[in-house]
């Protein structure tokens, strides 16, 4: 499994895009995961499986118990590790966790089996695109953690299964700092990538009837806020 990863991993994500010395000072200094969480992150890193970082685990503690949602959905299970932290943090929501790669589903579906002891995760494996319409609920916290490319042609569909005064929090926004260059600087292979991230950040950052910010934390946090029923995107190219 470390091998599969390392030779597929997005490395732009692991890049820290503030100063070294800072990012150390996030990860080393505010509260740690303990018990299972800090098994699975253990787990994360040694099998080389792309989780949230300690400083982004950090925030979302914050923000789930602030906000305290009551349904929470999630595209990119992977190990279920970031699931499991919603679920501890957001003692009182359930939570629709989206996946496509049969090998994490099943160590997801084995975490969650595990320590989900309120059974607040219901797993869905398939592609998101063909998940997300077939969802009848509604949801004020929506977690997106999955093909970078792939975020703004998932986005409308998200915003019509968001309450009004719903969040959208986007994680692996920057890519290293990528997403910020002329795409002349950007390796082909990443350019899909480069242009999808581009065309999201277009179509939301004025966006009139969205509240946006975006947050300089590990990779880069995209926070969305639905201000209004029916949100129409523009068309960027």
């Amino acid at each position: 499994m470390a091998k599969l990863y390392s030779e597929k991993a997005n490395r732009n994500m692991r890049r820290p895009i503030v100063k070294e010395e800072i990012v150390n000072y996030l990860r080393t200094q505010q509260k740690p995961n303990t018990g299972y969480l800090a098994d699975l992150e253990d787990f994360a890193h040694k099998e080389n499986i792309p989780i949230i970082q300690p400083e982004v685990s950090a925030y979302f503690r914050f923000l789930l118990q602030t906000l305290k949602p009551k349904k929470i959905l999630e595209i990119g299970t992977a190990i279920g590790y970031s699931a499991l932290l919603m679920a501890a943090n957001a003692p009182d929501a359930q939570i629709v966790s989206i996946e496509r790669n049969a090998a994490m589903l099943a160590l997801a579906q084995k975490n969650i089996a595990a320590y989900d002891d309120r059974e607040q995760i219901t797993l869905i494996e398939g592609e998101a695109g063909t998940a997300l319409p077939a969802l009848e609920e509604m949801f004020d916290f929506v977690f997106m953690d999955s093909a970078k490319s792939k975020y703004i042609e998932l986005l409308p569909a998200v915003l019509k299964r968001l309450e009004v005064g719903g969040v959208i929090v986007i994680d692996d926004i920057f890519q290293g700092g990528d997403t910020v260059k002329p795409i002349e600087e950007i390796a082909r292979g990443q350019r899909a990538i480069y242009r999808g991230l581009q065309r999201l950040l277009a179509a939301v950052l004025r966006h009139p009837d969205l509240t946006v910010s975006l947050l300089p934390l590990s990779d880069g946090l995209l926070l969305i806020r639905k201000n209004s029923e029916d949100i129409r995107l523009p068309l960027i190219k």
